[in-house]
């Protein structure tokens, strides 16, 4: 008995070392404060009819990193970048959207794309490709431009229901006040 604990003990020690070696991709450094950014992304790769956001969102952490990759497609299910697997981070049923470590600027970066929308899951293999000349403030994306105009129309929706509701009250208020015939009720 006490043998078989010392090679099942080496067994696990002989191992450790090469599970300890399929770490995660590393983020690509990047000398930006912590923060959301936009950057540039191009695709190939597929059949061409799927496409993802660009200027996609940057985000840094520690000085790495990371990608958030938006498909125009609800049927991605999982992303793999070098061996590790990247789940959606929506759960609201929209396009499937993911957050990846960006391992090289301005080359090519290969990715899996899991997709479900044919009749089997297949994986698809991508390249992406991040131009660090392009990052900007996360504020100047199409995606935050739309985010203001619905804002700014909400906003003025709401002025203009309170001035009619106000006008409203007014009309109310002055019809009682002078009654039906328009004359002042004493």
């Amino acid at each position: 008995m006490r043998k078989w604990a010392v090679i099942f003990l080496a067994a696990v020690l002989a191992w450790t070392p090469l599970i300890a070696c399929a770490e995660a991709p590393e983020a690509a450094f990047i000398e930006m404060e912590d923060g959301e950014y936009a950057i540039d992304v191009a695709m190939e790769g597929g059949s061409g009819k799927v496409t993802i956001s660009s200027p996609a969102i940057l985000i840094v952490e520690d000085g790495r990193a990371y990608a958030r990759i938006e498909w125009s497609s609800t049927h991605y299910d999982y992303m793999k970048v070098e061996d590790e697997t990247y789940y959606p981070i929506n759960d609201d049923g929209g396009y499937s959207t993911f957050e990846i470590p960006i391992t090289v600027f301005n080359e090519a970066m290969t990715v899996i794309g899991d997709t479900t929308a044919m009749s089997t899951p297949h994986e698809v293999e991508y390249t992406l490709v991040f131009d660090s000349e392009s990052i900007t403030s996360s504020d100047q994306t199409p995606q935050a431009a739309a985010q203001r105009v619905v804002y700014t129309a909400i906003a003025i929706i709401a002025v203009c229901m309170g001035v009619g509701l106000t006008r409203r009250m007014e009309r109310q208020r002055d019809s009682e006040k002078w009654g039906q015939k328009g004359r002042r009720r004493f």
